[in-house]
């Protein structure tokens, strides 16, 4: 059912309608973003072209959102609605079943390179305990094969970013123009933050560069940058992570000698706090990962979320 959905998904991002092309008015397009990240990039795409509705609003976690019945009113009334796809809304089929919904549905990952999740490099067959498939879909992991949180490189951001504005001509051909010139200004904006990123990184010395989180969320920042990330639940906050999976990965952390450990804006604290108690690090400040801040917080865009995250790291790791 799902791999059907997925490839009316692709269909979608590949062929637009003459009648989309037909609807360019001066009117705004009205475009649904699946959660806080997205919003921000078709904002910066769009400017005062579109009017944005996000779905999964800031500190929201995508992973277990439950839609509204006024999701479904604005997914009906949308131009167009932009996902992240690879699993990571596992609420937007529902959604776009119970809304009946018109609008071309764009996955944004199209044409990045999606990496495995990490699962089995953080512990869990490492230490010989293996989850047993039944075990696993009890416990709620429903993620596939791949890691979803590609936002976490900035090299894909840029992508999505062309991916928007793509979109958005289709939609509305009229204003591209603007579309594209908004889009190149902003992945200049991003193309600076990478390298202050770069820079940070640079800055850690290389036996410092293994960290903690809550959850499998920067394996693609992890590829990108060269800091390892370690975590006790998978690539999905839906579920736990099991008494075992804890223990593989403090005895992980004390063999690779983890120089930090950091609490997510989308996950309970307490877990971090466990292992920090266990493995005597102290909890280096909060991480944003799925999700932006409210307007008044440490990471409204997504540019402000990875500059707090990296020097939130840089941070505790050197003790500035």
């Amino acid at each position: 059912m799902f791999s059907k959905f997925r490839l009316a998904l692709i269909a979608s991002v590949i062929t637009f309608s003459p009648a989309g092309l037909a609807s360019a008015s001066a009117e705004p397009l009205k475009v649904i973003a699946s959660f806080s990240i997205i919003g921000d990039f078709a904002k910066n795409v769009g400017g005062d072209g579109v009017e944005v509705t996000t779905l999964v609003g800031p500190d929201g976690d995508a992973h277990v959102y439950e839609p509204k019945p006024a999701d479904a009113v604005a997914m009906a009334g949308a131009d167009v609605v932009l996902v992240n796809g690879l699993h990571f809304e596992g609420f937007l089929e529902r959604l776009v079943e119970t809304s009946g919904a018109k609008a071309q549905i764009v996955e944004l990952t199209k044409g990045i390179e999606p990496l495995k999740m990490q699962e089995e490099e953080h512990g869990h067959e490492a230490e010989g305990e293996a989850h047993d498939a039944a075990a696993e879909a009890e416990e709620g992991h429903h993620h596939g094969d791949t890691d979803p949180h590609a936002f976490q490189s900035i090299a894909n951001a840029k992508i999505y970013v062309k991916n928007i504005a793509d979109a958005f001509c289709a939609a509305d051909a009229e204003r591209c123009d603007v579309y594209k010139a908004n889009a190149e200004a902003y992945t200049q904006k991003l193309a600076a933050t990478e390298d202050e990123v770069k820079a940070a990184v640079a800055a850690i010395p290389e036996d410092k560069r293994v960290i903690i989180t809550s959850h499998d969320a920067f394996g693609y920042f992890e590829y990108e940058y060269g800091l390892t990330f370690l975590a006790p639940e998978g690539v999905s906050t839906e579920a736990e992570a099991s008494a075992a999976d804890v223990a593989a990965l403090i005895r992980q952390v004390r063999e690779d000698k983890a120089s930090a450990i950091f609490v997510e804006s989308i996950t309970n604290a307490r877990l971090a706090e466990q292992i920090a108690t266990e493995t005597g690090l102290k909890v280096g400040g909060t991480l944003y990962s799925d999700a932006l801040s409210a307007a008044d917080g440490p990471a409204p865009t997504y540019i402000d979320l990875m500059r707090h995250n990296i020097e939130t790291i840089k941070g505790a790791v050197l003790g500035s």
